[in-house]
C-alpha cells in the first residue's frame, strides 16, 4: 500500500499530468516536470527499453518549493559492469537486426537509461517509457496511445524494478529483468507483466540453506540489506533454515543510506559475534558501505557466504576479507564476439553519449575535447581523441570471463525479440514475406507472446513458467587464492532446482575455505552430543543452543546430537558409555565360580563323612554302642543324610525346568526323612526309658516295625505335598530383572508360594517336635544318652533354619540359592557332627569304651 501511493505521489509530483481540458472526447495532458534523457539511444521501427545501474548514489536536493524542482542526477564513480550488461542489450539488438530468422527488414531501436540503483528514478523511467516525453498529448477519450517502448529490460537489482513492475503492470507493458531476484516478483497478482531471467530468491534461499545444512553449520550470523531484495531473500532462507535446524545469531538490515552510526552498529554486531559463518544477502552497492566499516578496524576471520548480488563482484576484492567465501552464482556462459564489440566503441556514438563520455574519460584519464578543454590541458590534463585502446585496460568492463548476468541480458533482450516477432510475423517458420514492420504494436500483446516464448541462443534455453520465472540453475563459486595472491573466482558445485528432491545440490571439486584451509570450518553454538547423551534446551536460547545430558539409567541413545533416550528392553542394559543396549550378563550359582566351587566341594565332603562313617557303623555294627542306639534307624539317618549332602548340588548350575522341581523336591523329602529319623530315634530313647519302668510294655507298641512306619508315615506326608505342589504349581525357571536393573538373575521360582513354605513348615515342624522331645530326654541314664546330641544338633538344625528365612528374603541373586545351600549343609553337619561323631569318636579311639559292661557300668554308677 506505501508503495503504491508513493508511485502515485511520484507520478503527480514528477511528471505533474494535469488534465487542462476535458472538451467532449478529447483529453490535453501538458508535461509539467523534467524528463530524465536516456543515456544510450537508436531508433527503430520497434524500441525496446533498457534500464540498468550505472552509478550507485544520487545527488541529495533540498527543495525550498519556491521554484520548479531540479531534476534527480546520478553521481558518483560510474559501475562500469553496469554499462557492460547495458551494452550486451545492444549487442543483442545488433546482432537480431543483422538476422534474417528474427524480425527480418526489421530494425529494433532501444532507450536505455540509469537508475542509479534509486526506486524513484527507476520509476520515472518507468512513466517514460509508458507515456513518453512529447511536452503535450491530445489523445480521445479512450486513451489509446501507445507505450513509447514495446517491452523493457531491467532493472538490475529487485527494489527499483519492483517500483518499475507496479507502474508497467498497469498498462500491461511488459518488463523483463536481468537480475532482479525477489521472490515476490513471481506474484502475478501485484506483478503481471513482469518477467525475468534470473531465477527467483525463492531458488537461492533454498539453496543457500542446503549448503549450510550441508557442511553442518547450525550457528551462523546473517546480514541483508533493508530492500525488497533483502528482507525477502532473507526471509525465505530463514523459513527454509528452519526446516533445516539452524539457528540464526543475528540477522541484522541496513541499506547504504543510513547514517554512519546505524552502519558501524552493523558492524560491532557482527565483530563481537560468536559464530564463524556470516551469510550476506546484500547488494554490492550496500555491501561496499560495510566492508568500508569493517576494515577500519580488524576482524576476526569469518567463513562469507555470499548471494548472488555480490559473490562475482571483482570490486569485493580489494578490501581483503572474503578470500575463501562461497555463494551461489549465475552460470557461467559464453557470448561469441561480445569482447569485440565491447572494446570497439565507435566514435559516432561515443560523441553522442554522455555515459560512454564520462567513461572514456574515467578509463583513459582524459578529458572529452569541448569547451572546457583547453582549461584542462593547462593543468597537465591529456585529451581524448576517441581511439583509445580498451584493450589495455583491465576493468569489470572488459572482463568477460565471468559472463553471467551479462547472458541474461543477451537472453532477455532475445525473449522480447521473439515476442515481438509473435505479434508482427504471422508464421512461425520465419518467412521475411510474413513480416509487417508497419504493423502496430501493443505491449499487451508481447506480453501474450512473452509467455509462449521457447527457443535456445548459444545454447541456453529461454523459456518462462507460470510465474515469469525461468528455470533456476546456480553455480557455487569459491574465492580461492591462486599462488600469484590473485582472487579466483572458482566454480566447485551446482544447484538444479529441476532434480529430484535431495539431489539438487551437488559439489565438483575442492573448496578452499577462510584462511586458506581445507578442512572446513565449525560454526555451532554447541558441539554435537555424542551417542549416550540427548540435547536439553538451554533456557531463552535458540534451538541450536543446548547442553548434552547423560542418558539416565537404563536408557541409551546411539545417534549424535539425539533428542531423547530410549529405554533398553527387558533383557538389555546400555554400555558405560549408553550408547547401545547390550544384552544382561545372566547370573547363576555356576559350577565354574569359586563359590560354586567351594559349597560343591562342601556337599562332596560331607557326603564322604557320611560314607566314612556308615562304613565305621557297619563295620562295628556288633559293637555294643551301635546296638545300644537302634543300628536300624542309624543307618537309615546316615543315608538320608547322605542324601541331604548331595541335594545340595542340585541348587548349583544353570536353573532348568527339571533341576527346579527336583531341587526343591529332593531337598524336602530327604530333609523329613532324615528328621523323622532323628525324631524315631529320640522316640525310641523315650520309649525304651519307658520300658524299665516295672510293669512297662510300651515297647510292644513301639518296636522296629512301628519305628519303620512312623519314618514311612512322615515321609509320605512330604512326598504328598511336593507331589500337589508339582502338579498344581511347580517350580520354573525364571529370569529376574527386577531386583538389578542391570543384571538378570536366572533363578528357580518356586511356582506356588504355599507349596514352598509348606515343605519348610513340614520341615520346621517335625524338627521343633524331635527338639522338645530330645530335650526332655536329655537327662536318661547315660546308656541312653544320645538324646543329649539330638538335643544340640536340633538346636543347630532349628538355629539354621530359623536364621534362614531373613537371610533368603533379603539375598540378592546367586546369594539366594547359596543361602539355601548353606543350610542345607550347616544343618546337615550339625546333625552328623552331634549324633554320630562321639560315637566314632569312642569306637576308633576309646575302643575300651565300646563293651556292654562299660556301658552298662555307666549306667549302674549312675
Amino acid at each position: 500500500m506505501m508503495i503504491s501511493r508513493s508511485l502515485v505521489v511520484t507520478f503527480f509530483l514528477v511528471f505533474g499530468l494535469r488534465s487542462l481540458v476535458l472538451v467532449a472526447s478529447s483529453v490535453s495532458c501538458r508535461l509539467q516536470g523534467t524528463g530524465t534523457p536516456s543515456a544510450l539511444y537508436k531508433d527503430g521501427n520497434y524500441v525496446i527499453g533498457g534500464i540498468f545501474s550505472f552509478h550507485f548514489y544520487t545527488r541529495i536536493v533540498q527543495h525550498n518549493y519556491t521554484s520548479r524542482p531540479v531534476p534527480m542526477q546520478c553521481t558518483g564513480k560510474m559501475f562500469t559492469r553496469g554499462l557492460r550488461h547495458a551494452r550486451a542489450m545492444e549487442f543483442a539488438i545488433e546482432q537480431i537486426n543483422n538476422r534474417s530468422d528474427i524480425l527480418p527488414n526489421i530494425t529494433l531501436g532501444y532507450q536505455i537509461y540509469d537508475s542509479c540503483s534509486s526506486v524513484p528514478l527507476a520509476v520515472q523511467a518507468a512513466f517514460q517509457f509508458a507515456n513518453g516525453k512529447d511536452p503535450e498529448a491530445v489523445t480521445d477519450a479512450s486513451c489509446s496511445k501507445s507505450a513509447s517502448v514495446a517491452a523493457i529490460v531491467g532493472d538490475s537489482t529487485s527494489a527499483p524494478s519492483i517500483g518499475m513492475a507496479r507502474v508497467l503492470g498497469v498498462f500491461e507493458i511488459p518488463q523483463v529483468s536481468h537480475a532482479a531476484t525477489c521472490a515476490c516478483l513471481s506474484d502475478k497478482r501485484q506483478y503481471p507483466a513482469f518477467f525475468r531471467t534470473i531465477p527467483s530468491d525463492q531458488y537461492q534461499a533454498a539453496a543457500l540453506a542446503q549448503l549450510v545444512k550441508h557442511f553442518g553449520w547450525t550457528w551462523i550470523g546473517a546480514i541483508r540489506s533493508d530492500s525488497e531484495y533483502g528482507n525477502n531473500g532473507m526471509a525465505t532462507f530463514l523459513r527454509a533454515a528452519k526446516l533445516h535446524g539452524i539457528c540464526i545469531e543475528y540477522s541484522v538490515a541496513f541499506d547504504r543510506t543510513n547514517s554512519r552510526s546505524k552502519i558501524k552498529r552493523v558492524a560491532e554486531i557482527i565483530r563481537s559475534s560468536t559464530s564463524n559463518v556470516i551469510l550476506a544477502f546484500v547488494s554490492s552497492s550496500d555491501l561496499r558501505i560495510l566492508l568500508e566499516e569493517l576494515t577500519t578496524q580488524p576482524l576476526q576471520p569469518l567463513q562469507w557466504i555470499g548471494s548472488d548480488s555480490w559473490v562475482i563482484d571483482p570490486e569485493m576484492i580489494k578490501f581483503g576479507l572474503f578470500a575463501g567465501a562461497v555463494g551461489f552464482s549465475i552460470e557461467r556462459s559464453l557470448v561469441p564476439g561480445f569482447r569485440d564489440f565491447l572494446l570497439d566503441v565507435p566514435k559516432v556514438q561515443l560523441s553522442q553519449s554522455a555515459l560512454l563520455q564520462e567513461f572514456w574519460q574515467d578509463t583513459f584519464g582524459c578529458v572529452m575535447p569541448g569547451m572546457y578543454a583547453q582549461t584542462y590541458m593547462d593543468q597537465g590534463v591529456k585529451i581524448c581523441i576517441g581511439n583509445e585502446d580498451l584493450s589495455t585496460v583491465q576493468i569489470p568492463y572488459t572482463d568477460t570471463s565471468q559472463l553471467r548476468i551479462t547472458n541474461l541480458v543477451y537472453k532477455a533482450t532475445y525473449a522480447i525479440a521473439h515476442a515481438i516477432h509473435g505479434v508482427v510475423c504471422n508464421n512461425s517458420s520465419y518467412l521475411v514475406s510474413q513480416c509487417n514492420k508497419n504493423k502496430a504494436v501493443e505491449p499487451h500483446q508481447v506480453l501474450e507472446q512473452l509467455k509462449k516464448v521457447n527457443f535456445t541462443i548459444n545454447g541456453y534455453s529461454v523459456s518462462f513458467n507460470d510465474y515469469g520465472d525461468p528455470v533456476a540453475t546456480y553455480e557455487l563459486i569459491n574465492w580461492q587464492v591462486l599462488n600469484n595472491g590473485a582472487i579466483d573466482f572458482v566454480t566447485v558445485g551446482r544447484y538444479d532446482a529441476s532434480q529430484p528432491k535431495g539431489n539438487e545440490f551437488r559439489l565438483s571439486r575442492n573448496i578452499t575455505w577462510v584462511n586458506g584451509q581445507k578442512k572446513v570450518p565449525v560454526s555451532v553454538c554447541s558441539e554435537s552430543c555424542p551417542p549416550g547423551t540427548r540435547k536439553a534446551a538451554q533456557t531463552g536460547r535458540p534451538v541450536c543452543c543446548y547442553d548434552c545430558v547423560p542418558c539416565g539409567e537404563g536408557e541409551f541413545s546411539n545417534e549424535t546430537d539425539s533428542l531423547g533416550c530410549s529405554a533398553c528392553p527387558n533383557e538389555f542394559w546400555p554400555n558405560s558409555q549408553r550408547s547401545e543396549c547390550l544384552p544382561k550378563p545372566v547370573e547363576f550359582l555356576a559350577w565354574d565360580e569359586v563359590l560354586g566351587i567351594i559349597l560343591a566341594v562342601c556337599s562332596i565332603t560331607g557326603a564322604c563323612m557320611v560314607v566314612v562313617v556308615t562304613v565305621i557303623f557297619y563295620r562295628h555294627r556288633t559293637s555294643p554302642i551301635v546296638r545300644a542306639n537302634n543300628s536300624e534307624l542309624s543307618f537309615l539317618l546316615l543315608f538320608s543324610l547322605t542324601l541331604c549332602f548331595l541335594c545340595s548340588l542340585t541348587f548349583i548350575g544353570r536353573p532348568s525346568e527339571w533341576s527346579c522341581m527336583l531341587r526343591h523336591t529332593a531337598f524336602g523329602i530327604t530333609f523329613v526323612l532324615c528328621i523323622s529319623c532323628v525324631l524315631g530315634k529320640t522316640l525310641v530313647v523315650l520309649m525304651a526309658f519307658r520300658a524299665t519302668l516295672p510293669g512297662s510294655n510300651v515297647m510292644k507298641w513301639f518296636g522296629p516295625l512301628q519305628q519303620r512306619l512312623t519314618v514311612v508315615c512322615m515321609t509320605f506326608v512330604q512326598a504328598l505335598i511336593c507331589t500337589l505342589w508339582l502338579v498344581l504349581s511347580p517350580p520354573f525357571p525364571s529370569k529376574n530383572v527386577s531386583h538389578y536393573k542391570e543384571i538378570i538373575i536366572l533363578e528357580c521360582n518356586v511356582g506356588s508360594a504355599f507349596g514352598f513354605w509348606a515343605v519348610l513348615g513340614y520341615i520346621g515342624l517335625l524338627a521343633v517336635l524331635c527338639f522338645v522331645l530330645a530335650f526332655l530326654a536329655r537327662k536318661l541314664p547315660d546308656n541312653f544318652n544320645e538324646a543329649k546330641f539330638i538335643t544340640f544338633s536340633m538346636l543347630i538344625f532349628c538355629a539354621v533354619w530359623i536364621t534362614f528365612i531373613p537371610a533368603y528374603v533379603s539375598s540378592p541373586g546367586k546369594f539366594t540359592v547359596a543361602v539355601e545351600i548353606f543350610a542345607i549343609l550347616a544343618s546337615s553337619f550339625g546333625l552328623i557332627t552331634c549324633i554320630f561323631f562321639p560315637k566314632c569318636y569312642i569306637i576308633i579311639f576309646r575302643p575300651e569304651q565300646n563293651t556292654k559292661k562299660h556301658v552298662m557300668g555307666k549306667s549302674k554308677a549312675l
